[in-house]
């Protein structure tokens, strides 16, 4: 996939908010140098959002994640949200890596988003879904990121609206 360079990041947050390494994205970008805004690099083991038929977008105010197939609206699951010193950040991301039952409150399903440290999720406290309450990642019921991660690839694109 193609990553268009935003202000202030450098190759080794990309590195990290991908989960690639320095030397991939040298090998995946002959000749790369300085770093300027609106400069594109490849990243390396996925896909181009485009060709994915599915989009995730997420409302923070209305505390819903939407799935999309071709456009059209599939599904929508309750979540929550950042709390205020925490929130959820607001943009366009992708679907990086997941990973099934990484312990502690994470639930069943972590899928890693294209920002370090944040991911949607499960839970081990269902009553916490509808609320603000969270480090900024997006909870769901563990049900119901299961059925998500089943039906999403690696690559899909999730956009996170305020």
């Amino acid at each position: 996939m193609i990553h268009v360079v935003k202000p202030g990041e450098t190759l080794s947050s990309i590195s990290a908010d991908y989960r690639v390494s320095l030397t991939s994205l040298h090998a995946a970008n002959p000749g790369i140098g300085h770093l300027h805004v609106g400069q594109r690099i490849r990243i390396p083991g996925l896909p181009e959002p485009s060709t994915i038929p599915y989009t995730i977008q997420v409302s923070v105010s209305k505390r819903r994640l939407s799935l999309f197939h071709n456009g059209r609206l599939m599904r929508i699951f309750p979540i929550a949200v950042g709390k205020m010193l925490t929130r959820t950040p607001p943009g366009e991301f992708v679907i990086v890596n997941r990973q099934i039952n990484p312990g502690g409150p994470y639930g069943v399903m972590w899928l890693t988003l294209s920002k370090h440290g944040y991911g949607i999720h499960g839970t081990n406290d269902p009553g916490s879904i509808g609320k603000a309450v969270s480090h900024g990642c997006i909870r769901m019921y563990n049900r119901d990121v299961l059925q998500l991660a089943e039906i999403v690839p690696n690559g899909a694109q999730v956009i996170i609206k305020p």
